[in-house]
């Protein structure tokens, strides 16, 4: 099978396309043939040892993938060879075959294509369950979301407006925030030439948003807290802009804040029953015409310039690399 390869860490442009041995799956897995993978951040963290899990060398990145069953492990009943499935993983799924536990694996959403079910999950569940399981959203309630033209992002305001929530889009450019009203954001503030705070505090009315999703950190992060009203939420979600932001607590204090993180993996061991309902919420979402924004789809020989863009935030919604297409890479060991 054909595989990017992280053989040292460091930026993106080191990755090769090389041929690895076919997988087989062991107990509890199951081989999938992927057919398309997302690029996530993290990804771009780990190939650069950067993340809170390391990888340890040499690696597979990709951590989300659609394809189809190809075999099942020992003690595996299903889902049956040929069924189309979704999945996360830490590595592995920039890569024509990945093996996965069958608990990592979800059925892709009726009306979703390949390239739009890899770049769904991930991003569309941490979107959701920021805004909904921890950050408590309500209809009617103002929601800052920074970076809104990210994967992330995007994600939360298309399922805040989806849900009746009020959003304003916090973005580095005029270009970023039109994709973001296009997926339903009220106001929007271009925190590279506007004073972020003062923006949202006026967009909503002098009051402050109830809820900030913040997957950028960085100094954005100080200034969206001090937008919230008393008693709001602030989830933070990632670190986008390379910097982890350090919080004066006495802002907490005196705005009787709730402050919260969220990590997808370890909402998946913890709420198995939230991760249940979320997706149950996401499914109907999807019925309805809810798509992932996906703006650019590259093969696997491209990866290096795929996870290059996504590091130098040169990107909106999600990346794609698609499995299907088969064209030489430069150095390509194949």
């Amino acid at each position: 099978m054909r595989a990017a390869r992280c053989t040292e860490y460091g930026p993106p442009g080191g990755l090769s396309v090389v041929d690895l041995d076919d997988l087989e799956p062991g107990p509890g897995e199951v081989l999938v043939r992927v057919h398309a993978a997302a690029v996530n951040f993290p990804d771009v963290l780990l190939v650069a040892d950067r993340y809170q899990v390391p990888a340890p060398l040499p690696f597979t990145p990709g951590s989300e993938f659609a394809g189809v069953v190809a075999a099942l492990g020992e003690g595996v009943s299903g889902p049956a060879v040929g069924s189309p499935v979704a999945g996360a993983v830490l590595t592995g799924a920039f890569a024509e075959q990945v093996v996965v536990p069958v608990a990592g694996l979800r059925p892709v959403p009726d009306g979703l294509d390949m390239v739009h079910a890899a770049a769904f999950h991930v991003t569309y569940a941490t979107a959701y369950h920021s805004l909904v399981t921890v950050g408590q959203g309500a209809p009617g309630e103002w929601v800052a979301v920074l970076g809104a033209a990210g994967g992330v992002g995007s994600a939360a305001v298309d399922i805040a407006t989806r849900l009746g929530m009020r959003v304003v889009a916090a973005a580095s450019s005029q270009e970023r925030l039109a994709i973001a009203r296009k997926l339903g954001a009220e106001g929007a503030v271009d925190y590279v030439r506007e004073d972020l705070k003062t923006r949202i505090r006026e967009l909503t009315g002098g009051e402050g948003a109830h809820l900030v999703v913040d997957p950028v950190g960085g100094d954005h992060a100080e200034a969206a807290l001090r937008a919230l009203r008393r008693g709001g939420r602030f989830v933070t979600v990632g670190y986008a802009d390379g910097k982890i932001p350090r919080i004066p607590l006495n802002l907490v204090l005196l705005k009787d804040a709730v402050v919260r993180g969220f990590e997808i993996r370890m909402l998946r061991q913890y709420a198995p029953d939230a991760v249940a309902a979320g997706d149950r919420a996401l499914a109907r979402m999807v019925r309805d015409g809810m798509r992932p924004l996906v703006s650019r789809v590259h093969p696997l020989a491209e990866v290096a310039t795929a996870l290059t863009d996504v590091a130098e935030r040169r990107t909106t919604g999600k990346v794609v690399i698609d499995l299907t297409v088969r064209t030489p890479a430069a150095g390509d060991a194949a």
